[in-house]
């Protein structure tokens, strides 16, 4: 769909600080980023501007020194830490005469590369599309002619934009069709799953928080799992067995980051799903980074946006091995669990989620025995979906 960064491709990083600040943070999740996409990163290019240039983004001075580095470096790739426009995007390869790719384009090529099931591939393609169809203006140099010729016509006064466009959205409509087929086939399992009294856990986090490595430390099972950015895309669930509690199952997926692309969370509703739709968000916290509570917001608006933002949540503060702090349970003031502290590549402190989670979750039988004998047995189903809230206690502000 777009040219991948070939590996080895050298690139130059732009960042451009519009009163936001922050800039190093940024440019340091950029670089990892581009790292992730298979690029060499040259240098990194940075200034402040009041506004976006309409024609260039950054000032026509800013552009001229991005060309001379491009010609100093050798650079074929200039990587911006913005969403360019369609004419911004063309004028500015024409003045730096070598690609220029924007975040959003950044992070549905890293999605491409990953993306390994039959579903996660529609879903990539989708959002791949959905950008490109607003972007074919500034894209195309040809779109002033009209197709000629027998059998190259696109219709009475057609022109190749509009062709594009028309093949755009008919490819997009059968995408949406498939991927609401494996949308229904995901609601059937979830129902099933609530037949049979099963909990649904899922993972979410900001992007290389952990979550694959303590999905692997829960269940043993053999997920890919490495310190980068969007190493794991696709969903996976498997049993998670523990004792005294009632049966589960483990759900991990995508990891979250800042300004994620609108059309890629409406692309992967489906897979995303399995957090909407949890009977507890697992949400995975990255200890180390100093840049936490911006990561935590970050997942937070994402989880608003497929409609998860009111679903049971338990922190997880996650590679404490990194931090020095000690493994255990956090409690607030009326001892409902607020976050648990581990690390999921040593091991410490998952004996505490299991214990948290068997608190939350008992089995219905341990459940039955705290009851006053006063009380009516529970129903087959313990909990409704309302009753587990009361273990939590809000999510704080910050960590």
């Amino acid at each position: 769909m777009f040219d991948r960064p070939a590996s080895g491709t050298r690139a130059l990083l732009v960042r451009i600080d519009f009163g936001e600040g922050e800039t190093g943070s940024r440019l340091n999740e950029l670089k990892e980023l581009a790292v992730s996409s298979g690029a060499t990163v040259l240098g990194v290019i940075s200034g402040r501007r009041a506004k976006p240039d309409p024609a260039f983004f950054a000032g026509r001075g800013k552009v001229d020194e991005i060309a001379e580095q491009c010609r100093l470096t050798e650079a074929d790739l200039v990587f911006f830490d913005h969403s360019l426009t369609g004419v911004q995007q063309r004028n500015l390869e024409q003045a730096l005469e070598c690609r220029v790719l924007d975040r959003v384009g950044l992070i549905l090529d890293i999605f491409a590369q990953r993306a390994r099931s039959a579903e996660g591939k529609l879903q990539v393609e989708l959002a791949q599309l959905k950008h490109l169809s607003t972007r074919l203006v500034g894209g195309w140099t040809h779109l002033e002619r009209q197709k000629g010729g027998i059998g190259l016509r696109g219709g009475p006064g057609e022109t190749q934009l509009e062709v594009d466009r028309r093949l755009i959205t008919q490819r997009i409509k059968r995408l949406n069709a498939q991927l609401a087929k494996l949308t229904r086939t995901r609601q059937t399992q979830s129902r099933t799953r609530a037949r049979a009294q099963v909990r649904t856990v899922a993972l979410v986090g900001y992007t290389n928080a952990g979550k694959s490595t303590l999905f692997n430390q829960l269940t043993r099972a053999q997920l890919y799992a490495a310190d980068q950015l969007f190493a794991t895309l696709d969903t996976t669930l498997r049993r998670l067995p523990i004792a005294g509690a009632q049966k589960m199952v483990l759900s991990d997926t995508v990891g979250f980051i800042r300004d994620l692309p609108h059309d890629l969370v409406v692309a992967f509703r489906a897979t995303l799903s399995e957090a909407a739709e949890a009977d507890l968000i697992l949400h995975v916290i990255d200890a180390s980074n100093p840049q936490r509570d911006e990561q935590i917001d970050a997942v937070n608006q994402v989880l608003a946006e497929i409609g998860a933002g009111g679903r049971p949540q338990l922190r997880i503060l996650n590679k404490i091995d990194r931090t020095g702090l000690a493994p255990g349970i956090e409690r607030d003031g009326y001892g409902k669990i607020r976050t648990v502290r581990l690390s999921a590549l040593t091991g410490e402190g998952c004996a505490d989620l299991r214990a948290a989670l068997a608190e939350i979750f008992p089995s219905s039988a341990e459940f039955a025995a705290n009851l006053s004998p006063n009380l009516p047995e529970p129903e087959a189903q313990s909990f409704q979906e309302d009753d587990s809230a009361q273990f939590f206690s809000a999510p704080p502000e910050s960590c």
